[in-house]
């Protein structure tokens, strides 16, 4: 039986999130780049002030309140766990293509949200709003119904179980760690995004402080061995030296960078736009980049900085279980309990927040929009966190990505559809009430 469903999770896998889908999501970044003139690096980095200027609400997200819980969601243990599985199996190349991946994925983060401020609304929340005018509402329930496997699969089950990988070892049991979360989670987010962002908007600036504190401290203790990291990363990415072994090795560290970066970013789910597109008083232009920051904050940023300290350790077993041996090997015991924090809030953050996009996705799904069926979600999202807990994390992974390509292969084609209204010039008018 366990074979039979091995089996059948790899074919559906290799459908949903093979090859074609990874390209498809690379090339709609370029794409985009290119319609845009490559704006993430002309006019992105001046129109960040702009976006993230200003606090007053009346009824949605302030700025910064929608790029934590944007942030929050893509926060996850990926930007640990994710980078280390990248480097174990694609080697020190696949950070390359992470880079590469997060550059154009920019774009299309930028282009989702343009189009969520345009036609997402509260009973069409988020990348469901485009997605519904671009394949109708028979389109939008099979995205909704995605980002509900999703968010119970990704957002909550390969977060909490990455995260117990990593806490056993530090003499955590599986099943504390799991009711630990599930409790936390029932107390967060019992009054959906609105309630979570006050969460997210001080969870996540204190966590990303605190892991780039210790990052730091690494790269300071190591940094004769950084000029060897980086060149390691750029041959691995592009050496074609050891003929088809070389090529064979290029090409898996591209493809695990790519499919590693956008399970840390999301660049083309449309998953962020749940937040996102719920900030007053900005232009769509200006909540578009919101998005293009977050995911220059995630994967640039932060999962550079991961790899670094990964590849100067003395640490060669990138296994999730072994991840955290980085932190201690170099700063002690201190810096394992540390990182151990770090994954565990980093998980948190990503379950809360999913875990309400998840809630917007099924209320579109269901005729009735009771507080039964919220409550119904919310038990579910729970014992995902629990089982998660329990479950191998990289069989975990390997079921989301399947998740993840469902999302991508109704998000992405929408947003090719609808280009035009991504450079289209916004007509002035009153903020709408989300």
């Amino acid at each position: 039986m366990n074979e039979s469903f091995s089996a059948f999770v790899r074919v559906l896998t290799a459908v949903l999130w093979g090859p074609h889908v990874l390209l498809l999501i690379l090339l709609a970044g370029v794409w985009f780049t290119l319609r845009g003139r490559f704006i993430q690096v002309t006019k992105l980095p001046g129109m960040t002030r702009g976006a993230l200027c200003g606090t007053q609400r009346c009824g949605g997200f302030s700025a910064f309140q929608s790029l934590t819980a944007s942030l929050a969601g893509s926060l996850g243990t990926g930007n640990i766990l994710g980078v280390a599985a990248a480097i174990l199996v694609g080697g020190a190349g696949a950070v390359v293509w992470m880079w590469i991946a997060a550059f154009f994925g920019m774009m299309t983060v930028y282009a989702e949200g343009v189009l969520a401020a345009k036609f997402g609304t509260k009973n069409a929340p988020g990348a469901i709003g485009y997605v519904q005018k671009a394949f109708g509402r028979h389109g939008a329930k099979i995205y909704a119904a995605g980002c509900v496997l999703s968010a119970l699969g990704m957002g909550t089950m390969a977060q909490t179980g990455a995260a117990s990988s990593v806490l056993v070892p530090m003499g955590v049991p599986r099943v504390l760690a799991g009711i630990a979360f599930a409790g936390l989670l029932l107390l967060c987010v019992r009054g959906g995004l609105p309630k979570a962002v006050r969460v997210t908007e001080k969870l996540v600036p204190f966590m990303a402080g605190l892991f780039l504190a210790l990052c730091a401290a690494v790269l300071l203790l190591r940094g004769s061995h950084i000029p060897g990291a980086v060149r390691n990363m750029l041959k691995g990415a592009f050496s074609l030296k050891a003929g088809a072994g070389g090529v064979c090795g290029m090409i898996l560290a591209m493809r695990e960078g790519i499919s590693r970066g956008v399970f840390t970013n999301e660049a083309g789910l449309g998953s962020g736009t749940f937040a996102t597109f719920r900030t007053e008083n900005k232009t769509p232009e200006q909540i578009g980049t919101l998005g293009a920051l977050q995911v220059f904050i995630d994967t640039i940023l932060l999962c550079t900085i991961t790899a670094l300290c990964m590849l100067v350790s003395p640490v060669r077993d990138f296994s999730p279980e072994a991840a955290l041996s980085v932190f201690s090997l170099v700063l002690g015991r201190f810096g394992e309990l540390s990182a151990g924090v770090c994954v565990a809030l980093f998980a948190f953050a990503s379950v809360l927040a999913w875990s309400c996009y998840g809630m917007d996705a099924l209320l579109y799904l269901l005729p009735k929009k009771g507080t039964a069926e919220k409550r119904i979600y919310m038990a579910f999202s729970a014992l995902s966190c629990f089982l998660g807990c329990m479950s191998p994390f990289l069989g975990v992974l390997n079921v989301c990505d399947a998740f993840n390509g469902l999302m991508a292969l109704l998000n992405v084609p929408a947003l090719l559809v609808l280009t035009p209204q991504v450079f289209a010039k916004q007509i002035a008018q009153k903020p709408k009430k989300v």
